[in-house]
């Protein structure tokens, strides 16, 4: 049986879903997979520009539970990204996505764990973060955590890792073309303007 939502979960979600369409977060696309549902979310990210992820449009879902923000939520990557912190299945392990529990075997801190300040935006940001900084100590893919290690101590002889990154992210690309999507190139385009208007002044 689900547990029933709080209305405190409600009135977040609500609040920050408003607020990411109103200021969008650099390098994203958020909209809810169903206008009734306030806990699924699919997330669209454009790869950053001048890293190997760029032109990549790499969607997911996100799932948010009941206890929102109490509890955090969870990203399943539908775009096949080999990444040495994303699951075969697509999920996404990342320290801001685990509850605030003491464990010394992961490598994490409890203060890098999920507390209830963090929110969707902080949680995009680390994505990024994330995509183009591995964490290698616990790794939830461990060929493309060994294959990333030796590209980066190989100082980028090994070409191996940064090929694939790069062919996915290509064929990622041409899946956002057809759906009439730009993703874009360069810094620019890739920095979004907010899209409030100003306040107090008169149309022309």
């Amino acid at each position: 049986m689900t547990a029933t939502p709080s209305s405190s979960a409600v009135r977040a979600l609500s609040l920050e879903y408003k607020s990411l369409q109103e200021e969008p977060v650099e390098g994203f696309r958020v909209k809810l997979l169903n206008e009734d549902n306030l806990f699924e979310w699919e997330v669209a990210i454009f790869g950053p520009p001048d890293t190997l992820y760029q032109g990549g449009y790499f969607k997911a879902h996100m799932k948010f539970p009941p206890d929102y923000p109490y509890s955090p939520p969870s990203i399943r990557f539908l775009t096949k990204v080999w990444h040495p912190n994303v699951y075969e299945n697509g999920d996404l392990c990342i320290s801001i996505l685990h509850p605030p529990v003491d464990d010394p075997q992961s490598g994490e801190l409890p203060c890098e764990r999920w507390n209830p300040t963090q929110n969707v935006r902080t949680i995009l940001l680390s994505v990024i973060s994330l995509l183009n900084e591995p964490n290698t100590y616990s790794p939830a893919n461990v060929d493309a955590s060994v294959m990333y290690r030796r590209w980066r101590d190989s100082h980028g002889k090994d070409n191996e890792y940064p090929n694939i990154i790069r062919r996915q992210a290509q064929a990622a690309k041409a899946e956002a073309e057809k759906e009439g999507i730009i993703v874009p190139l360069t810094l620019e385009e890739y920095c979004i303007k907010s899209k409030t208007k100003p306040t107090g002044q008169e149309p022309q």
